[in-house]
């Protein structure tokens, strides 16, 4: 069976994108608390999303069997985000959360107002836990 596969190339992505000069990113929809859309989630409770400058720091409130976990805050990474958004600028992010037994890689965006969360988490603990990857929705509460 042949498939006919499309590449995006620097040609194909927004000019704004791939110019220095005007590659300047606006993460005000990133930016602030947000809340999971799914009030019987057994992950993230919560986000929060925070800029500094050019850079981005990431918490989390977890769910736990005896009431929230609340996790390390991180630094996340900036990326172009090429979907839906992109032409409006805004970054997609990428970070990295060490709770001793586990790890949990992110990866964050916004689309549509919603912001969507990958989450690949890996256990550490010699548990036997499977490791699994989950996506979640959060919603901002104002």
């Amino acid at each position: 069976m042949d498939q006919n596969l499309q590449f995006k190339q620097s040609s194909h992505l927004h000019p704004a994108l791939s110019d220095p000069t005007t590659r300047r990113w606006s993460a005000d929809k990133l930016i602030g608390r947000w809340l999971n859309t799914n009030r019987e989630t057994q992950g993230l409770a919560e986000f929060v999303i925070e800029q500094d400058g050019d850079r981005f720091n990431v918490s989390a409130v977890g769910v736990g069997t005896d009431g929230p976990i609340d996790w390390p805050r991180t630094r996340a990474k900036p990326l172009a985000n090429l979907e839906e958004e992109a032409g409006q600028r805004a970054p997609a992010l990428a970070a990295t959360f060490d709770l001793g037994f586990m790890k949990a890689e992110i990866q964050i965006r916004v689309n549509k107002g919603v912001l969507v969360i990958v989450l690949f988490i890996t256990f550490l603990d010699d548990s036997g836990r499977s490791n699994y990857v989950n996506r979640e929705f959060f919603y901002r509460p104002d």
